[in-house]
């Protein structure tokens, strides 16, 4: 027996009551969960251990915001909060040797990352590199050098970035490799030594090699940006290098690799379905111990019988999940392990291989009951021209899966893949009421030169043809009501959504735009300027906006706003440096003048989507009104 249910909202100052019956019974679905337990901050997050393996280190809400702290293991004092950000999380923090923490941090979400360093008794914090608009990356932590580390500024030129070494004590920098203006990528040496870079000039790259810090580069070899060679890390007597390649075949596979040569020496590991680009080592007894990969789920092959059994332990101690080791202690003897799985965010764990101890650190969301959530299923289904597209499919809890309202879930990249697993969006829209439909489509990573490549210049083309596909296999398998499908994407799945609604019109009810660009053009004009050595590769993946002005016209959203019929929530970070606040600004724009109904919330605190907890709240907040407007679903 279904339910009545009674909305009323306010639009344009008029009141509007809105009379439908839900699209699941009740009774049949389990309780309404607070929206802020699926996205309010974990209890605690991202441990690492302590190189002597005596202190572990996590982040953790203080004011709102994700902060670092440190405790001893095994002691009863309380941690010790390190770091006091009030406005935005802390972005990422490592281990420098046993008694320091480097952190990371942007402002506003301009993704210009600044490094910032702490003792663990929270005393001597200093910001490392004060240089405005200047974003870092860390090249190698120097984990035997105590007080040195080398990082990538692009504070000579915006648009590449040189390497120097940086002093965490005294903050003293020099310049150890000035960019040329082509470097895209650079790698050390288990000494630290820079001794490989990767060269593009936005179609063709190079991996240039030197034996020693102070020669010169020199080119191994050139191939398309299609073929690639890259560069894991150096075999452990720093001769040869482990490399991810593709190049002569289909599926990126595992190689050693002589630099001195180019030549292919050894074939590591390689799967007939997916590329494989993860290869494990042991630091410590200096040998690669296996490869993870990931098909549906995510699979280890070991090479090493004690890291077989170390995962073996795991997993006997934590059935059912996927287990992951997070941090190790230099010895291996200490380590803090992950396990998760569809049905929850995880729960840290710390084990020590000595004595067999085996504590559960905390869980990242206590407040959500893995029973109440539902479970995530490996799906396949072929597209028009029979290519095979894998994906997800989420069924509420306690319901047939039978003529459900449905969200469509692209990614974002969409140089990228979805993956098996946790989800706060996908259960949150399982918990009311909705099927959840995400897709690997064409242009997918993972699955192989061939199929990355087909997703060229399609954008709008056979790669929304995917989702449209992905649709119809629901109506046809009689999950979905064609009436109430939804779509809802962030980044290049924002611009899935706009693309769905301008294009195929009559396949959506309505759609949730997160972050998504609307105008190709615009789109390319405006990229960060240290993507500039992209560029050429962005215009063969995507279209030049001169030699192929008609394809981007044609594939641009907002040129077709005049298609666009259902209604639409767009939610846009205003410092967002990859995607302009101008593309959201565009459609915006283009449909209102059209009378077609359009929620648009901006926030001049957040970049590419919404870091700040309160933010969080109040898109989501806004997308389960909308949804439940335009696709009956349940809401709080």
């Amino acid at each position: 027996m279904s339910k009545q249910v009674l909305f009323i909202v306010v639009v344009a100052g008029l009141a509007i009551v809105l009379l439908f019956w839900s699209a699941a019974s009740a009774s049949a679905l389990p309780r309404i969960i607070p929206l802020e337990d699926f996205f309010k901050n974990p209890e605690k997050v991202a441990f690492s251990i302590s190189p002597d393996g005596q202190y572990l280190a996590f982040m953790q809400p203080w004011q709102r915001r994700l902060n670092v702290f440190v405790q001893k293991i095994g002691g009863v004092e309380e941690p010790v909060r390190l770091t006091d950000e009030r406005n935005r999380d802390i972005a990422g923090y490592f281990w420098k040797g046993n008694n320091q923490i480097i952190y990371m941090k942007d402002s506003g979400g301009d993704e210009n990352y600044h490094l910032f360093s702490v003792d663990i008794s929270g005393a001597n914090r200093r910001e490392l590199t004060p240089f405005p608009k200047v974003r870092v990356s860390v090249v190698d932590d120097l984990e035997d050098v105590d007080d040195e580390m080398l990082i990538a500024m692009n504070k000579r030129d915006p648009r590449v970035f040189d390497v120097y070494r940086i002093n965490v004590k005294t903050g003293a920098i020099d310049l150890v490799a000035e960019n040329p203006g082509d470097i895209a990528g650079w790698l050390t040496d288990h000494k630290g030594k820079l001794r490989v870079a990767v060269k593009t000039d936005g179609v063709n790259t190079s991996l240039l090699y030197r034996e020693k810090e102070e020669d010169p580069f020199r080119t191994i070899v050139t191939t398309n940006f299609k073929d690639s060679i890259d560069p894991l890390f150096f075999t452990f007597d720093d001769q040869h290098l482990y490399v991810a390649s593709n190049l002569n075949r289909d599926k990126s596979a595992i190689y050693r690799y002589d630099p001195t040569t180019g030549a292919f020496l050894e074939l590591v590991y390689e799967h007939p379905d997916v590329d494989v680009y993860r290869l494990l080592q042991s630091k410590k007894r200096k040998i690669v111990t296996g490869v993870r990969f990931t098909t549906d789920k995510a699979h280890y092959v070991f090479f090493d019988p004690d890291r077989e059994q170390l995962q073996i332990t795991l997993e006997k101690n934590l059935p059912g999940y996927e287990v992951v080791v997070a941090s190790m202690s230099r010895d291996e003897k200490r380590m803090l392990v992950y396990a998760g799985s569809d049905r929850t965010l995880g729960a840290y764990y710390f084990y020590d291989r000595e004595s067999g101890a085996f504590e559960k650190l905390a869980d990242l969301s206590p407040w959500l009951k893995e029973e109440e959530m539902a479970a995530m299923r490996p799906v396949r289904y072929k597209a028009r021209d029979g290519l095979l597209i894998h994906g997800y499919l989420t069924i509420p809890v306690g319901v047939e899966p039978k003529n459900l309202p449905v969200i469509i879930f692209p990614h974002g990249g969409p140089w990228a893949r979805d993956s098996w697993g946790f989800s706060p969006e996908v259960q949150f829209f399982a918990n009311r009421g909705y099927a959840v439909l995400s897709m690997n489509f064409r242009g997918s990573t993972g699955y192989g030169k061939q199929f990355w490549t087909a997703g060229f210049q399609q954008w709008g083309r056979a790669m929304q043809d995917d989702i449209t596909d992905g649709v119809k296999w629901l109506i046809g398998q009689g999950v979905a009501d064609p009436k109430k499908v939804g779509i809802y994407g962030a980044s290049y799945g924002g611009y899935a959504v706009l693309a769905g609604l301008a294009f195929t019109p009559d396949v959506y009810a309505c759609g949730v735009d997160y972050v998504g660009p609307s105008n190709l053009f615009t789109l390319l004009d405006t990229i960060p300027p240290y993507w500039e050595l992209g560029r050429q590769m962005m215009y063969e993946q995507i279209g030049h906006p001169e030699k192929d002005k008609a394809l981007l016209q044609a594939a641009s959203p907002v040129f077709h706003a005049d298609q666009i019929r259902s209604p639409l929530l767009v939610a846009q970070g205003a410092n967002d440096p990859r995607v302009k606040k101008t593309e959201s600004d565009q459609i915006v724009e283009a449909l209102r003048k059209r009378n077609i109904y359009v929620e648009y919330i901006v926030k001049d605190n957040e970049g590419h989507g919404f870091r700040n907890e309160e933010n969080r709240f109040e898109f989501y907040r806004a997308m389960e009104r909308f949804l439940a407007i335009h696709l009956r679903g349940r809401m709080e």
